[in-house]
C-alpha cells in the first residue's frame, strides 16, 4: 500500500486519526458510515504498511516542566560516514533532544530540545559540545509558539 493506494476512507480515516487517536473504531465507523469490521481491518493495514507508525499521548510541555525549547545547530569537525553515524547515535541519548535532522547549509545537523530552563539548557548543552567532532553549536531560544501541528495535511 503507498500513498497512491489510499483511497478516500484511508485518507479519511487518517485525518480523524490525526486529530484524535482516541476515537474507537466504532465512532470512526459512524462518522464514515462503513461498518465497524471495516474500519477495524483498514486500520490494521494502515499501521501494517507503515502509515501509522505510532499512536501516542501529546503532553502539554509546561506542565511538565520543559518550558524552555531551543533549535540548536550543530557543525561538525568532518563528515565521515563513522562521524555522523556516533553524533546520531550519541545524540539520540540525551533525553532533552526531541528531534534531530541531518541537514544541507551551512550545518550538519539541527536538533529540537526541550528543557526545564536555562541552566538545565546549559548543562544539556556541555555534555553536547563534549561529543567528539563537535565543531560549532549554535542555539536559537523560542520566545513563542504561534503554531505547533502534529497532523500532517492529507
Amino acid at each position: 500500500m503507498d500513498k497512491n493506494q489510499l483511497d478516500d476512507i484511508d485518507i479519511q480515516i487518517l485525518r480523524l486519526l490525526q486529530q484524535n487517536a482516541e476515537l474507537t473504531n466504532k465512532e470512526i465507523a459512524s462518522q464514515l458510515h462503513k461498518s465497524v469490521a471495516t474500519i477495524h481491518e483498514r486500520i490494521r493495514q494502515l499501521k501494517e504498511s507503515g502509515y501509522i507508525t505510532k499512536i501516542v499521548a501529546l503532553l502539554d510541555r509546561k506542565k511538565i516542566n520543559r518550558k524552555l525549547i531551543a533549535f540548536s545547530h550543530v557543525l561538525l569537525h568532518d563528515h565521515a560516514a563513522s562521524t555522523l553515524s556516533t553524533f546520531e547515535k550519541e545524540v539520540a541519548k540525551f533525553p532533552e533532544v526531541m528531534e534531530c535532522f541531518q541537514m544541507t547549509g551551512t550545518f550538519d545537523f539541527i536538533l529540537r530540545v526541550a528543557t526545564s530552563d536555562m541552566d538545565a539548557y546549559h548543562t544539556f548543552y556541555r555534555n553536547l559540545a563534549a561529543l567528539p567532532n563537535i565543531s560549532t553549536v549554535q542555539s536559537f531560544f523560542v520566545l513563542s509558539e504561534t503554531k505547533s501541528e502534529t497532523a500532517y495535511p492529507l
